[in-house]
């Protein structure tokens, strides 16, 4: 746990039940900075949005207890959480102006016609919608329709913003515009977030931690550097970003590498946790840390191959390798000459550093 200082939101051993046996969330603790963008990150079922909907006040902990700024919070009801709310439905008032939408949380909490309209304005100029105060929702793309969303999350100068998988219904190129304008907002004005996504491309974008769950429980909380270079378990390897996975056994290790049996082959990589002798683990290797190399160049993984896929994808070749006996095995090349010419069939030299190999959990 951090300072007590350090933290602005604080779940500590928060669980959550719906039905008495089965926890959704179980034994949840993580501390907040003030300023800090987290986001919950994983698949459908997990227990991040039910985490999203604690601090929000719309579920209550079974167990434990949801801090924000020192004071608790489980029992206060949500709107005097003074909390901004962000979803993927955008909830905009379809009858009400664009205008009147914005103005809608500022006029709850009583604020003169005078503040009203300078926050307004000042909030449609932060989402570049200047000029849109008298449209209604219909009248504006999704794009905008979700600046306006986010604008309205925003008005009233709230501390603490929650995004319950906001951009979800946006296609892809929006939904990247809209993670930097996010990311960018946030930057600015230094307002805490909390974010929940299934997206792991969207966290690592606009994060600057991110917990990952998996029935219930974090995996790994982590900035997205971290989460991507050093996954502590074959589940994180595998759902941030892509990932090659050979299944060997232990041998021993020496000065925090791990030397392993994948089909009969030795493999050093760099050890995670260690295991008894005669252990089955995972490696994981991500695609671009693999190269094609005829000289070795150091590289303690070095083998030869045949190309089994060759797909082009502009920027970069993806081919897909038969190697030590799996033939799903992945490299991500630069689309240069030196790559150009590989055709399927080809035998290829492969190679990749122990630094960028990890020896994972055992294999149940």
């Amino acid at each position: 746990m951090s300072d007590a200082n350090d933290r602005y939101v604080s779940f500590q051993d928060v669980q959550k039940t719906y039905d008495g046996e089965n926890l959704v969330v179980k034994g949840f603790n993580l501390d907040i900075k003030k300023g800090e963008f987290v986001t919950m990150l994983g698949p459908s079922g997990s227990g991040k949005t039910t985490c999203l909907m604690m601090l929000a006040g719309f579920e209550t902990p079974t167990h434990g207890e949801i801090f924000i700024n020192g004071s608790a919070v489980n029992r206060i009801a949500p709107h005097k959480r003074n909390i901004g709310m962000m979803f993927q439905n955008y909830a905009l008032f379809p009858h009400m102006t664009i205008a009147e939408n914005l103005a809608y949380p500022l006029q709850v909490r009583k604020l003169s016609r005078a503040d009203i309209e300078e926050k307004v304005k000042r909030a449609l100029d932060m989402v570049e919608l200047s000029g849109f105060e008298q449209r209604r929702p219909k009248q504006l793309s999704g794009g905008q329709q979700q600046r306006v969303a986010l604008a309205r999350a925003l008005v009233f100068e709230p501390t603490l913003v929650l995004m319950d998988e906001p951009l979800g219904a946006l296609d892809k190129q929006l939904r990247e515009q809209m993670q930097y304008e996010i990311k960018h907002i946030h930057e600015r004005l230094g307002v805490t977030v909390v974010y929940v996504t299934h997206d792991q491309g969207e966290a690592l974008t606009m994060s600057d931690r991110i917990a990952v769950f998996n029935n219930g429980v974090v995996q790994q909380l982590d900035t997205p550097q971290g989460l991507y270079e050093r996954p502590m378990n074959s589940f994180v390897a595998d759902f941030i970003g892509e990932n090659n996975v050979l299944f060997g056994e232990v041998e021993r290790y020496e000065n925090g590498r791990c030397i392993l049996r994948v089909n009969g082959e030795p493999v050093v990589a760099t050890a995670v946790t260690e295991q008894a002798p005669g252990s089955k683990v995972i490696v994981s290797i991500r695609p671009e840390r693999v190269v094609l190399d005829t000289q070795g160049n150091g590289h303690e993984n070095h083998f030869v191959g045949q190309v089994v896929e060759r797909i082009y994808h502009g920027d970069h070749i993806r081919v897909r390798v038969g190697l030590l006996g799996q033939g799903q095995f992945i490299l991500k090349l630069p689309n240069n000459a030196a790559n150009s010419g590989l055709k399927e069939g080809d035998s290829v030299q492969v190679a990749w550093s122990s630094n960028d190999a990890r020896a994972l959990d055992i294999v149940q």
